[in-house]
């Protein structure tokens, strides 16, 4: 018998540190190689950490809800020998190892330099909680899907199966979902009793900001149980560094349109009553998304990028699109991207939206899907919201904000008539974009809203 310390792992995204939300594991639990033992937040996305070794759970070194460097001891394990280990799958089966990273792209997840995925390897023994369970009355769906159809608010006794035997699949319940989408508060909170609360500042104000003003009353600081202090860590810690660069590096501009959307609301109809499009959720972010593909073709500066050099500063324009969906989720702001959109059709692209508003709701977005975006639209019409001034997404010159579509009066041929009407905003690094620029390109994309026929060629 050996006892092996197991470390916080580099989990390939170049962090430093990790949260340990949650354990799966407790002393004297048996494991496999490959088994979950805990969920880690990084700044990036949750991940489920597996176990590099067989053995059972020694002791478990660090709290829930605790950040922790890379290299910091997190559990032990008791094996039967240093040797009867199993070694991790990049080292003693490459092939293997290539298996696993493939699988957890398509799952979403994400590959631990060295250790495999989490669930992922092939030869992993599937624990009874993950086999497909069947309710008394008589629907088969695995616990991960049914805690998706709870979210989603679905009852899967009404769902049509298309899995192997009956089986409800995730598609199956994306499908039903009268709304699966990140772009929306899941429930209203209630007012509470406290009056006031403080969120600790994530970084330090800039010059020129005014300096001492104290947004609590001094009695409210005072006075214990009346505030309360959230931790600014994780994925909120990330994007709020993040959108404090961009709004003190790149001078901001914004213009905006009211729009005609009625045509676009009309295709959206019809692609939901399509045959073609009976298995994918169709919206008016998805005309949204090829617009802006579209007009990004027509005025590729907006998809460039300021970079700066050695010698000074550089614009790197990119003739390839990584569209990002900027996505409210449970644990704050992320903005995953569609690698390659310029090449996907109507369907492909839907699918694709699909799957990034699916993996963001639960909280899976893999570290990958972040990176490389070029440029972003973030839908705030679905909050209501008529028009805003979004913040560009850091190496990236542009994003664009929908807003709400809502039936106005309108006048065509001279006539005041109801149609569906929208505004999008545009903002821009004016370091990279002139205003005509962003113009041109803002009217295009207003252009395919009021006209989608225009996106035949």
């Amino acid at each position: 018998m050996s006892t092996q310390t197991f470390t916080l792992p580099d989990v390939g995204e170049g962090l430093t540190e990790a949260e340990i939300v949650s354990w799966k594991v407790a002393p004297g639990d048996t494991v496999a190689v490959n088994d979950v033992i805990c969920e880690i937040e990084t700044a990036k996305s949750l991940v489920e950490l597996p176990s590099p070794h067989a053995g059972v759970v020694g002791e478990v070194l660090v709290e829930e809800g605790k950040t922790i460097d890379v290299g910091t001891p997190i559990i032990t394990f008791v094996t039967e020998s240093a040797s009867s280990d199993a070694a991790p799958a990049s080292a003693s089966d490459p092939e293997r190892a290539k298996r696993d990273e493939g699988l957890a792209a398509e799952r979403g997840g994400a590959v631990l330099v060295g250790y495999g995925t989490g669930g992922g390897a092939t030869s992993r023994r599937r624990k009874p909680a993950e086999r497909p369970v069947r309710s008394s009355v008589g629907v088969i769906a695995k616990p991960p899907i049914r805690k998706l159809a709870r979210d989603l608010g679905v009852d899967l006794a009404s769902v049509s199966a298309t899995g192997a035997d009956g089986e409800v699949t995730r598609d199956d319940v994306m499908k039903h979902a009268s709304q699966a989408s990140v772009f929306r508060n899941i429930e209203t909170p209630e007012w509470g009793d406290v009056r006031e609360e403080v969120l600790p500042a994530p970084a330090a104000a800039p010059v020129g900001l005014a300096r001492g003003l104290n947004p609590v009353p001094e009695r409210a600081q005072r006075d214990e149980g009346r505030t309360e202090a959230i931790p600014v860590k994780g994925v909120r810690k990330a994007s709020a560094n993040a959108m404090v660069q961009s709004a003190y590096s790149a001078p901001h501009v914004t213009v905006w349109k009211e729009i005609d959307a009625t045509r676009t609301m009309d295709l959206v109809k019809r692609l939901k009553a399509s045959p073609d499009f009976a298995d994918i959720k169709v919206s008016p972010l998805l005309i949204m998304a090829r617009a802006v593909i579209w007009a990004l073709r027509r005025t590729p500066m907006v998809n460039a990028a300021w970079v700066d050099t050695a010698d000074g500063a550089e614009i790197a324009v990119r003739h390839y699109v990584n569209l990002g969906i900027a996505a409210a989720t449970p644990r704050g702001l992320i903005v995953p991207n569609i690698k390659d959109a310029q090449t996907l059709g109507m369907k492909d692209l839907a699918r694709a939206l699909n799957r990034l508003t699916l993996t963001a709701r639960e909280g899976k977005t893999a570290p990958a899907d972040q990176q490389g975006g070029t440029f972003t639209i973030t839908n705030i019409g679905v909050f209501g919201m008529d028009a805003g001034t979004p913040i560009i997404n850091p190496g990236e010159a542009g994003i664009v904000a929908m807003g709400t579509i809502a039936q106005k009066p309108w006048v065509v041929d001279g006539e005041v008539r109801p149609r569906w009407v929208t505004t999008v905003a545009g903002s821009f690094d004016h370091r990279v974009i002139d205003g005509d620029g962003m113009s041109r390109f803002i009217a295009d994309v207003a252009a395919i809203l009021e006209e989608p026929a225009l996106l035949v060629d």
